[in-house]
């Protein structure tokens, strides 16, 4: 009788560590399927925006237009105090997200859809479409089981990195960054673009 409830005590322990060390991965996949299915309330459980805001404020650069003189230009701070100063503060309001709307050439990574072009390593609004998932429990398995899985960066106790990239262009890596924000529950906090994305200038 005791050799049993120690052999329980052991199963129990070896579950709950492989749950523990796959609850990061859940996460990806649980973002990436409600991504796909536009589940916003899932979404917000998911991702920190706040958070990842502000890790593509630096990353996503409005296209920088060349130097006029007049209006096209910069507001000169003599004629146009006003303008100048709402030009100088616009980068320091983009931390205070979500208090203030993301600026338009974030927004698009922010959507459902975006999130789900990121997490199959695809700039927003490139990825090429996906045949709709197939009826019938076993074949929505089998598709899952097919689902190309993300590498692993770095795995750590508080902090996990995915690595994602498309098929055809496996140098263009995407890192998605998540972070436990409880026993089994984790949220996606940054995101690091790759080159060609960053210096894009964004949508």
């Amino acid at each position: 009788m005791r050799g049993q409830f120690f052999r329980l005590v052991l199963l129990g322990l070896a579950l709950f560590a492989l749950s523990f060390a796959a609850a990061p991965w859940f996460a990806f996949r649980a973002l990436k399927a409600n991504a796909r299915d536009q589940d916003v309330a899932g979404l917000s459980q998911q991702v920190d925006f706040r958070a990842l805001r502000a890790s593509l404020r630096d990353q996503v650069r409005a296209p920088e237009a060349l130097p006029t003189p007049g209006p096209a230009g910069a507001p000169d701070p003599w004629r146009d105090p006003l303008g100048a100063m709402r030009r100088a503060l616009e980068p320091l309001t983009e931390p205070l997200a979500p208090l203030t709307a993301p600026p338009p050439r974030i927004e698009p990574y922010l959507t459902p859809q975006g999130l789900y072009d990121l997490a199959r390593g695809y700039e927003p609004g490139t990825a090429p479409p996906e045949p709709p998932p197939p009826e019938g429990f076993l074949a929505q398995a089998d598709e899952a089981m097919r689902d190309p899985l993300p590498s692993v960066r770095f795995w750590g106790l508080n902090r996990v990195r995915f690595a994602v990239h498309p098929p055809e262009r496996p140098a263009e890596v995407t890192v998605l960054t998540f972070q436990r924000t409880g026993l089994f529950d984790w949220k996606l906090v940054h995101v690091r673009l790759p080159e060609r994305i960053g210096t894009s200038g964004g949508v």
